[in-house]
């Protein structure tokens, strides 16, 4: 009896449950499919892989591939271009979606705020093919909108696209112009958690905004900025292909040649899918390492871990 009752309440427990499973169902079956999945394709980072003799039948070299990495000439070139412009993305974008949630939460008008909130994230589902052809047709050197204007004006040519000293500059702006609002939600959300009355007791005590800003907005965000910190630092070694590849020009290559484009052009386009691989799990080795000891620097501190 007891058996029969409790098969009955598990059954309507995944009855009531079901509308949620369902809302679920494509995110748990994306990261089984092009997550979980592909991790078996790993093991061809030690192969001499050849997609005619597969998996089972490819010659092991070990660390072979590793090794040529470590000692190809433009290794040190590479990382240090991936930890730039990875540091841009760090210490410079990723306060970005901070400052817009706490100024955002700090406007009362709602219908102003909504509206603010709605044309920041827009951008984020523009692709970058978009994105970087809207920067070509604004400041192409030839043929830009905004080079024609300056030579009306009898000025001189802006160099924006062809000049290596602009490219980091541009990635950063184009980074925070297209992602800051939709970076933004998760601090939006985390900031309408917040206990109104907090507000209501800092005003009665004489707070500014600005010290209420500090001595209660802030503190709300401080667990969730520490997360999405350290989930940062796991993808440190990627900068986005799709963008730096749509920037990069013969020009800019020697401050725009990351991990990510020397790949696709000595491993995809030569078909070298072990050296590809074996420079991705080196990659995501990194951001492993560096995942763990955020977080255990962080729970050391008393702070929330992602695990």
């Amino acid at each position: 009896m007891e058996g029969g009752a409790t098969m009955t309440a598990t059954k309507k427990l995944l009855r009531r449950g079901l509308p949620l499973y369902a809302m679920i169902a494509p995110g748990v079956l994306f990261f089984i499919l092009f997550r979980y999945l592909p991790m078996f394709g790993v093991a061809i980072a030690f192969q001499d892989y050849d997609p005619f003799d597969g998996f089972l039948h490819s010659d092991w070299v070990g660390l072979e591939h590793f090794r040529r990495l470590f000692t190809e000439a433009d290794f040190w070139f590479l990382m240090r271009n991936t930890l730039i412009m990875s540091s841009l993305n760090l210490f410079l974008f990723f306060p970005a979606p901070i400052i817009l949630a706490l100024l955002l939460n700090e406007v009362r008008l709602k219908a102003y705020r909504q509206s603010v909130q709605t044309i920041t994230y827009l951008p984020h589902f523009l692709s970058w093919v978009v994105v970087v052809s809207m920067t070509v047709i604004l400041f192409s050197t030839q043929d830009g909108a905004l080079n024609k204007l300056l030579i009306s004006w009898g000025w001189e040519r802006f160099d924006l696209l062809t000049n290596p000293e602009y490219f980091r500059t541009m990635y950063l702006i184009q980074n925070i112009w297209k992602e800051t609002g939709w970076s933004a939600i998760i601090f939006l959300a985390a900031l309408a958690s917040v206990d109104p009355t907090l507000f209501e007791a800092a005003v009665v005590d004489g707070a500014s905004r600005w010290k209420q800003m500090l001595n209660i907005s802030l503190p709300a965000l401080k667990s969730v900025i520490f997360i999405m910190f350290i989930l940062r630092l796991g993808q440190v070694l990627d900068i986005g292909f799709e963008h730096v590849l749509l920037l990069q020009n013969p020009l800019n290559m020697d401050v725009s040649d990351v991990f990510d484009t020397y790949v696709y052009r000595s491993g995809i386009l030569s078909a070298q899918f072990s050296f590809t691989t074996a420079v991705g799990l080196f990659k995501s080795a990194i951001g492993l390492v560096l995942v763990i000891t955020a977080n255990a620097l962080a729970k050391r501190f008393g702070e929330e871990g992602v695990y």
